[in-house]
């Protein structure tokens, strides 16, 4: 049985789901996603060996590298927007909302922001990086509140009870998939990236035929007209190939961004 489940945000969980599924029906192996509970609790789980396959972001992938050995990559996607390039890469977006008085992320000293959770590049770490090398320093903003996800950063900054918040760009294009009617509510005052897109990952529990033969599957899932109507409605053209060197750029902005406090 190989066990799958995702670390990334709700909104993605349901292409996760029928991925897990389509790869299994493809290896020939009994497969299942593994939903329903914390990602804190399923990347402990990942941890242990008792979810197999995993995506996962990559500030928890370079911490994982660097204070063990018992993952490897499998690859990461690349999304169809133009702005992606046709790359394994991803952006923050700085957003406020539509009707705010703040043009530019250096308008935004003193004001309320939300990051997502410590354990997200996308919200969190790369928020410090900027903070940072934009010698904006710590206490740069007026009140900090950990929302818990992309998603509820983008609630609270509807309900204006935050002014801005960097969101995952892979999300956003998600919600405004979904819900279109958002775009005019919203408005973006900096983008951030390009960073290496969150991976998907294999405990190295997992046979290593078994785990070359995942690696093959999620290289070449957009080469038959099931895999390529998943990837399209979630927004991607399919899987690239990544090495872990990739990430020394979230390893460096984590470097950076050590030197400032998000409070």
């Amino acid at each position: 049985m190989l066990r799958f489940s995702s670390c990334q945000a709700p909104i993605a969980e349901p292409f996760c789901v029928e991925l897990a599924a389509a790869i299994g029906e493809k290896l020939g192996v009994a497969s299942e996603f593994l939903g329903g509970i914390a990602w804190q609790e399923r990347d402990r789980l990942l941890d242990r060996g008792e979810i197999h396959v995993c995506w996962i972001c990559g500030l928890p992938y370079v911490k994982k590298r660097r204070e063990q050995s018992t993952i490897d990559l499998l690859a990461a996607p690349v999304m169809k927007a133009p702005r992606y390039r046709a790359q394994p890469i991803y952006y923050s977006d700085v957003l406020v909302h539509a009707d705010s008085r703040f043009t530019t992320f250096e308008d935004l000293r003193g004001a309320r922001w939300a990051y997502n959770e410590p354990g997200s590049h996308s919200g969190y770490g790369v928020t410090r990086y900027q903070l940072a090398v934009g010698g904006f320093g710590s206490g740069y903003f007026g009140e900090v509140v950990a929302s818990g996800s992309h998603q509820q950063s983008l609630e609270l900054l509807l309900r204006r009870a935050i002014d801005a918040t960097a969101i995952d760009s892979t999300v956003l294009d998600l919600a405004l998939a979904g819900s279109p009617e958002l775009a005019p509510r919203i408005r973006a005052v900096a983008t951030w990236g390009p960073s290496p897109a969150p991976p998907w990952v294999v405990h190295q529990s997992v046979p290593s035929e078994m785990r070359e033969a995942l690696r093959r599957e999620f290289l070449t899932f957009d080469r038959d007209a099931a895999g390529r109507q998943l990837l399209d409605a979630a927004g991607m053209l399919g899987f690239a190939d990544v090495t872990d060197r990739e990430y020394d750029a979230i390893r460096e902005m984590e470097r950076v961004g050590a030197a400032v406090e998000l409070r």
